[in-house]
């Protein structure tokens, strides 16, 4: 079988806009997360969410390009550039040799609403110019970069509520185990805009503990009171092993396996069996069993159902194993679509520099989690193996499984 190894990274989060920024918040146990007053004004029940800083684009992309970027596009596209930076691809390599992308995102909502009012108003669709198609569609993150990068490979955009930016690193490694492609560009993308997340917030879903941003999001603790809402992009470059060596590249990680399942139940209702499903596949592409994993990075998002349903799944799995268990959601909040990339990259970043990052805010950890090993500390250590995991609505279910070469 091919192997797929990870040789180039980029993140642009509440966290940090680069690696480095990055690596020393999760390691710091510093939180992302603040107040969105518009929020309030425009009449969400919870004004919580991660801050996450615009890009400055004007200088770097021309305007055409910029035109057609949603605000997903331009945090995937600063990842994007530092991935393919950090992995050694120029443009030269990349006009000379097929290179594919391969993003989660599953929405857009900015475009779609400032359209529909401009419509509203005037009545002349001569008036909605030529950027908000490119913006509004779903897959507005891979044909924006296919089209910015040259990349001639596979582009496609995966859909899959907040698996989605897991499934699609499951998916490219995939692509290259079949020799289908040799390196693959692959992510996730979440806008964080006031208006991206009202219906989520129709839910009930926020934590309201708004006189303490930073203590809010209380992964498996006995107190939380629902997620914080949180975006940003991230970016790896993955390659078929021999590939990478061929050309001298600096190897990160390998991704040795890939878990996927389908609850099968209700539209937002969690399954322990489904997320036990999905983690026992990806142990058994690896050919590892749960005492090989050294840390787990949990999809964790701080609701009541969510987290007490995947804790008794890794009860399952991983009761009185050596691996450290932390959701590093407590700091980020629910990076939503862009989850499930941007945990490969911090799970990496842990790797590479020896740390666990921390489940900040776990004070009272709740029955479910109470025999898990888990850290409200940063630890340091060696990470050689680590399981992320990552699930959304509808039932889907993706983990990935790390190694460190």
């Amino acid at each position: 079988m091919r192997r797929v190894v990870i040789t180039g990274m980029g993140i642009w989060s509440c966290l940090g806009k680069n690696l480095d920024e990055v690596s020393t918040a999760l390691r710091e146990g510093r939180s992302g997360i603040g107040l969105d007053p518009q929020r309030l004004d425009y009449g969400y029940q919870s004004a919580l969410t991660g801050i996450v800083e615009r890009p400055r684009l004007k200088g770097i992309l021309d305007r055409r390009q910029r035109v057609g970027l949603a605000e997903e596009g331009e945090f995937a596209y600063m990842a994007s550039r530092e991935a393919f930076a950090t992995a050694g691809l120029d443009e030269d390599y990349l006009l000379t040799n097929e290179v594919g992308i391969l993003f989660g995102n599953d929405s857009s909502a900015r475009p779609v609403i400032e359209a529909a009012r401009i419509m509203e108003e005037k009545h002349d669709t001569a008036l909605l110019g030529s950027g908000y198609i490119f913006q509004s569609m779903n897959s507005t993150v891979t044909m924006n970069l296919s089209t910015i990068f040259h990349l001639r490979g596979v582009n496609l955009t995966v859909s899959a509520a907040c698996a989605s930016g897991s499934h699609a690193v499951g998916l490219g490694c995939l692509l290259i185990r079949q020799g289908l492609q040799d390196v693959v560009l692959c992510g996730g993308a979440q806008e964080v805009n006031f208006y991206s997340m009202a219906t989520f917030d129709a839910l009930g879903a926020f934590s309201r503990r708004m006189d303490e941003p930073g203590r809010a999001s209380r992964p498996f603790d006995r107190d939380r009171d629902g997620l914080i809402p949180s975006g940003g992009a991230a970016a790896v470059v993955l390659e078929e092993y021999e590939h990478a060596l061929a050309r001298g590249a600096h190897i990160l990680a390998e991704v040795t396996g890939y878990g996927f399942s389908s609850n099968g139940a209700g539209i937002s209702q969690p399954s322990d069996e489904g997320s036990v499903v999905a983690m026992e596949r990806a142990l058994r592409d690896s050919g590892l069993q749960p005492s090989d994993i050294d840390y787990v990075n949990a999809h964790a998002t701080s609701t009541p159902q969510g987290d007490y349903y995947e804790a008794i799944a890794l009860g399952k799995l991983f009761d009185g194993s050596q691996a450290w268990i932390s959701s590093t959601k407590s700091m980020t909040g629910h990076e939503c679509w862009m989850a499930g990339a941007s945990e490969v990259v911090y799970s990496v970043l842990m790797m590479r520099n020896g740390f666990v990052a921390p489940n900040v805010n776990l004070e009272h950890p709740d029955e479910a989690a109470a025999r898990l090993r888990l850290t409200p500390v940063t630890i340091e250590t060696n990470v050689n193996t680590v399981l992320s995991n990552s699930f959304g609505f509808g039932g889907t279910n993706s983990a990935l499984i790390l190694k460190k070469i």
